[in-house]
């Protein structure tokens, strides 16, 4: 159905014409997209780390919520990046039905888990701000700013959700407007309440909520109305158990990786308090910060072969899968190199666009030189994890997840500073480590296990119905 109209209302057929091109018209506005993904997030922290006399401890009580909005993230790519590949795949053998069938379950759990999620954090927030690593000056700040996010989940939850149900259709630029309504809301909003209106911290989360809000509602104005291909429909709905289960299983791996940034940044905190203090938790929020900056070009990269790769494989294109798993890796090796070169070459510049303490600059500059030692790395790991999610190889995508984070990051953060009197500079070793040992890891696992199956399916007549 997509094929009849080329681009039609810029919707992008990955079933024609040159691989390359086909992956930068979806990742050009999904790069777009999460750089404003990326706005909405920092704006709050740099306008945050620049409130007078507060700022490095509003930002430290900031970076105790990452956590928690981290986890929200985690449950909607559960649903949300774990039925896109199923429906690009149902779209590439022309089942619609099934595709939009796949898309509604999707949202019905996204609401689900967005209630569960509110009322949760709203009881229990305070032991898990203490678990997390809150002192009693950074607390005040950290319960100020979520007791308000917590209210907007069900809109992240929908926006974050359901953003790549439109894009797997191929309309990455309407994905694209979804995150720029909120983001751009989101800035004209954060100063005016922040500073105007003297809410502080509360300001921005109520910036954000409105934010987020708006984009809900944008997006299910889309997927309800008449220029989609797939509806959303709720007549007559009964969650169908056996899709959902499928959906879960493929959403795991970015479920699983969301998490366990989550688990990082808890295990982070927590150490950094004890060997560093309050001043070192505002430091890892802005290396945070910086690597979020530094690694979102890449992630557009990969969720923009995504869909490309999955329909060609559902269609047994393989030469078109090979180009495309090709040129994602090569494009992002290529970014990750340069960008870790302008990081070394001007740490400080980089810091001060949250912070101009003096304190958190002098302790900052070294770590962030640690912390992104050996960055290129990470294309590898992106690049391997793309592949296996967009072929539902869901056993892969969670085992490469885990081996970096889990087993490698969150052991070494916790050990590290005990070593050889490492201190905080421990905490930030590990990153680097992770990313070499896992990074290759998981490409060369991929490439020893696709490609020989891609060269096979060459071989095999196509079957009907495959």
């Amino acid at each position: 159905m997509a094929q009849k109209d080329n681009h039609h209302g810029g919707q992008v057929d990955f079933s024609r014409g040159d691989v390359r091109r086909g992956i930068l018209d979806v990742a050009a506005p999904m790069l777009v997209a999460q750089v404003l993904n990326l706005l909405y997030n920092i704006v709050d922290r740099i306008y945050i780390g620049k409130i007078p006399g507060e700022g490095t401890l509003a930002l430290a009580g900031l970076g105790l919520c990452f956590p928690l909005i981290t986890l929200v993230t985690a449950f909607a790519n559960l649903f949300g990046v774990g039925g896109a590949p199923l429906c690009s795949i149902a779209r590439g053998q022309k089942d619609e039905k099934t595709a939009g069938k796949i898309m509604t379950n999707a949202y019905f759990m996204l609401v689900v888990c967005g209630l569960v999620l509110t009322v949760a954090g709203l009881v229990f927030h305070k032991p898990i701000l203490y678990l997390f690593g809150a002192s009693d000056e950074t607390y005040p700040y950290a319960a100020a700013y979520l007791l308000i996010y917590l209210l907007g989940t069900v809109f992240v939850m929908t926006t974050l959700g359901l953003n790549p149900y439109i894009n797997s259709q191929g309309f990455a630029r309407i994905g694209m407007l979804t995150v720029l309504l909120g983001a751009a809301t989101n800035i004209v909003l954060d100063p005016v309440l922040i500073f105007l209106c003297g809410l502080g911290v509360r300001g921005a989360a109520i910036a954000t909520v409105v934010s987020q809000g708006l984009s809900a509602a944008w997006v299910l104005r889309f997927l309800t109305g008449p220029k989609t291909e797939l509806r959303l429909r709720f007549r007559g709905f009964r969650p169908d158990w056996a899709c959902i289960r499928r959906i879960t299983a493929l959403g795991t791996s970015s479920f699983v990786m969301s998490f366990t940034d989550s688990l990082v940044q808890v295990a982070c905190n927590a150490t950094l308090r004890t060997f560093g203090g309050d001043l070192y938790i505002s430091v890892m929020t802005v290396i945070n910060s910086v690597r979020q900056i530094a690694q979102t070009p890449v992630m557009a990269l990969t969720d923009g072969a995504s869909p490309v790769i999955s329909y060609n494989y559902g269609a047994r294109q393989v030469p078109r899968v090979r180009k495309a798993i090709r040129f994602m890796t090569q494009l992002g090796f290529g970014y990750t190199l340069l960008i870790w070169g302008l990081i070394s070459l001007f740490p400080a510049g980089f810091i001060r666009i949250f912070n101009q303490d003096p304190d958190l600059l002098a302790a900052a500059v070294p770590s962030l030189h640690i912390y992104f030692f050996g960055f290129v790395m990470m294309a590898f790991q992106f690049s391997g994890q793309s592949v296996f999610k967009s072929l539902n190889k869901a056993k892969m995508a969670i085992f490469f997840s885990l081996l970096r984070k889990a087993v490698i990051v969150v052991p070494l953060t916790l050990l590290l500073p005990r070593v050889a009197g490492l201190g905080v500079n421990g905490v930030f070793l590990a990153e680097p480590i992770s990313n070499c040992i896992g990074g290759l890891a998981c490409y060369l696992t991929m490439r020893r296990t696709v490609m020989p199956e891609l060269s096979a399916m060459e071989t095999q007549p196509a079957h009907n119905g495959t």
